[in-house]
């Protein structure tokens, strides 16, 4: 009776619960794009300049300048332009985008599908590494193993994800050739010729950059975990019993040690976005982050703001992710939350 309770006040609470995330997810929205446009309004950064060049407007006519100011909105006041936009963003508009010329959608749209499958294959590869080197090393404590990976680990935790994208580009596709330079298709080749094995091998490189930084905080956080489990006193009191190491590693540690890798693996989809943001700069993959720092550089302000929601919305999606996971795996989550 308790239980079949304590599970339906679980369930009741799951909607309330993703409601209110939705709420704070709107609330967060709004706070980024507000921050980000107070950000650029603020920058000295003339658009006119950096697009068109000081020269070629010294040869331009006053009408003719009037109207590339009128087209990147210089002279408006900054809160009208960004209640312009917001307005036109809750109707399902982002705008236009003023370097590229096309619907903001259009263009997230093509550089989100680029960026996606490679951000989707690190974090999984980042996961499956960490948690398998972090179970490894937790599990050889104090050995050649737990030396190695934990060494690893706290390098790759200080090294800069652009340093290490041009490491890999000098070794594998400089010095042995063995994979392109860069860029997410051949060079020259038609898109209706461009094949699935084309992109792949475009993307080798930036997904294990991606990769190798991300396993560091994984392993770390399941090799502490583990060698907590182990030195409990339930895991005591199984050797007494005569229970093996295996047995015991099965048994108790992985099933007390995936929960929380999981969630951390969940919440790390902003260190990967982050990091996606140089690598694609490296390896110049037209991806969300290359458009990210073209728009920034540009000073299109549609397009930047347009990417930072649709950023701060895969962080978030992480996040909410890791939360309904503990939830719905952990039942003490589910009554705390109700109690509260």
């Amino acid at each position: 009776m308790m239980k079949r309770k304590a599970r339906e006040n679980g369930a009741a609470s799951l909607p309330g619960f993703l409601l209110g995330k939705m709420l704070r997810m709107a609330l967060l929205l709004l706070c980024v794009s507000a921050v980000t446009f107070a950000l650029v309004s603020a920058s000295p950064m003339d658009p006119l300049t950096a697009n068109i060049g000081q020269t070629a407007l010294g040869s331009m006519s006053q009408e003719q300048i009037q109207k590339l100011e009128e087209y990147w909105g210089v002279g408006v006041p900054a809160g009208q332009r960004f209640l312009a936009w917001a307005s036109d963003f809750f109707r399902g508009d982002m705008g236009v985008s003023l370097l590229y010329r096309q619907p903001v959608s259009r263009i997230l749209a093509e550089k989100l599908a680029n960026s996606l499958w490679l951000m989707a294959a690190a974090w999984v590869l980042s996961g499956v590494l960490g948690f398998v080197l972090g179970v490894l090393a937790g599990a050889r404590r104090g050995r050649w193993a737990d030396r190695i990976i934990s060494g690893y680990a706290l390098v790759m935790a200080s090294t800069p994800a652009f340093w290490l994208a041009l490491v890999l580009l000098m070794v594998f596709a400089v010095w042995l050739r063995w994979l392109p330079i860069g860029l997410a298709v051949p060079i020259g080749m038609d898109a209706a010729s461009v094949t699935v094995t084309d992109r792949l091998v475009h993307g080798i490189l930036p997904a294990l950059t991606l990769s190798l930084t991300g396993i560091s905080n994984i392993a770390l956080h399941t090799r502490e975990k583990l060698i907590q489990v182990l030195e409990s006193d339930y895991v005591l009191f199984a050797r007494a019993r005569g229970e093996g190491t295996g047995r015991i590693l099965i048994q108790h540690g992985l099933r007390n040690i995936l929960l929380p890798a999981m969630t951390l693996q969940f919440a790390s989809v902003s260190e990967i976005f982050g990091g996606s943001v140089l690598v694609e700069q490296v390896f110049s993959y037209p991806g969300l982050g290359q458009a990210a720092v073209t728009a920034g550089l540009g000073g299109d302000v549609p397009l930047l703001l347009g990417i930072t929601v649709i950023s701060a919305a895969i962080v978030f999606a992480g996040n909410l992710a890791a939360d309904v996971l503990y939830a719905v795996v952990d039942p003490r989550m589910k009554r705390a939350r109700s109690g509260r």
